[in-house]
């Protein structure tokens, strides 16, 4: 048996969490939240390539906060098996033996669950590598979930215990503390949103947002392309400082940005009747990594014509005109692929990132926190921005 957060199916909470959430985000902590703590069994390992994994850290994702307070799209109801334990960034030691990986060996996890981790035939996706396209969550030797941590059977890092594939695994160099391995999947999200964009040598970039997805986007577009300006949209002082630190040429705040799009590229702003401004011009690339109404629409409105909009964060509805008239390229941008552009691993370069000076600051102030504080934990993780935290995450091993 172990201890664990369990998220459970429970329609009036669902309801009150869709309802209520975005503006009452504390009730997503209390009565409101489909979650719990609970003591339930551990997973077992019935296949070969699976091995038991003890976490150290687990992170709390903003998709996780959408998927508690019922922000996420029904679109999403029918790849995962409930109920499950959350939690995809994980810092973990393996329990036993995993092919090449002796006991004791301390890993990060690939979340998504492919079709090497479910048994079966790689699909087209799998097979190139794109294991983030994979076209088989829902069948073979586990059950739906497009990722650990959205899986009733391999439980997640919420849990004290879970299970993984070997493909999922990769050891953490001993260099790097639990912490900045802890951003190793957040990371590697960032390198396939990097590399997605098609970003040309010299191309403006607009990174809309600098939570933890736009700031390790930010260091991914400074180091792994050729952009040139790379404009960040912040809220708060600490996000200012860090986005600059990390690549960022300049960061505005929301309200500056189609001002200081129009300024750097003579384009034309308009205003029309009862909508917000967008302009005719702007940036060749955007990438959205918020997901909110507002920071898609900013995205949209401050691209030229024939640019690019990258969805980074999971996207809420919005207003697609600009996409339509002005005749942009939306791309999506889910999670990381084992062979991205040139062959690499995004976990493999996102390992090495883990490692930037610049990283060290956000690593130092991991908020973690044991798992019967869950409330506290849940409220931090809501507050980040207002409280200065990019990252919190849950210690099982923590008593206090």
């Amino acid at each position: 048996m172990m201890l664990a957060l369990e998220m459970f199916r429970s329609l009036p909470r669902t309801v009150v969490g869709r309802a209520v959430g975005p503006r009452m985000p504390g009730l997503l902590s209390g009565v409101a939240a489909p979650l719990r703590l609970a003591t339930i069994e551990a997973p077992v390992v019935r296949r070969p390539g699976w091995a038991r994994l003890r976490t150290r850290l687990s992170g709390i994702c903003g998709s996780d906060l959408s998927m508690l307070s019922g922000g996420t799209s029904l679109y999403f109801s029918a790849l995962v098996s409930l109920p499950f334990v959350p939690g995809h960034e994980v810092v973990a030691d393996l329990a036993e033996d995993c092919d090449d990986l002796p006991a004791g060996t301390r890993v990060v996890v690939d979340p998504v669950l492919a079709c090497a981790a479910r048994g079966v035939e790689p699909c087209e996706g799998c097979a190139a590598g794109a294991t983030n396209r994979c076209s088989r969550i829902t069948v073979g030797d586990v059950s739906p979930g497009l990722q650990t941590g959205f899986c009733h059977d391999t439980g997640g890092g919420w849990g004290q215990q879970l299970s993984a594939h070997r493909s999922q695994l990769h050891p953490v160099p001993e260099a790097l503390t639990d912490a900045q391995a802890l951003l190793a999947e957040p990371l590697a999200c960032a390198v396939h949103t990097a590399l997605r964009a098609g970003v040309a040598p010299g191309d403006r970039v607009l990174v809309s947002g600098a939570g933890a997805v736009g700031l390790f986007v930010t260091l991914a577009l400074r180091e792994l392309t050729q952009a040139g300006e790379i404009l960040v949209v912040a809220k708060h002082a600490h996000q200012r400082e860090l986005a600059l630190a990390l690549g960022a040429s300049e960061v505005v705040a929301p309200h500056e940005v189609l001002r200081r799009v129009r300024r750097a590229t003579g384009a034309f702003q308009l205003r029309p009747e009862l909508s917000s401004a967008y302009l005719l011009g702007g940036v060749d690339v955007a990438l959205d990594a918020v997901g909110s109404k507002q920071s898609l629409e900013t995205s949209l409105q401050a691209t030229r014509a024939g640019g690019r909009v990258v969805l980074s964060g999971m996207p809420r509805p919005a207003d697609l005109s600009a996409a339509w008239f002005r005749e942009l390229e939306v791309v999506g941008s889910y999670a990381s692929a084992r062979a991205e552009p040139g062959g690499r691993s995004a976990f493999a370069t996102a390992l090495e990132l883990a490692g930037h000076d610049a990283l060290s600051r956000v690593a130092d102030g991991v908020a973690a926190y044991p798992l019967h504080r869950w409330r506290e934990a849940l409220d931090h993780a809501h507050s980040t921005g207002r409280l200065g935290t990019v990252k919190v995450a849950f210690d099982p091993r923590r008593s206090q």
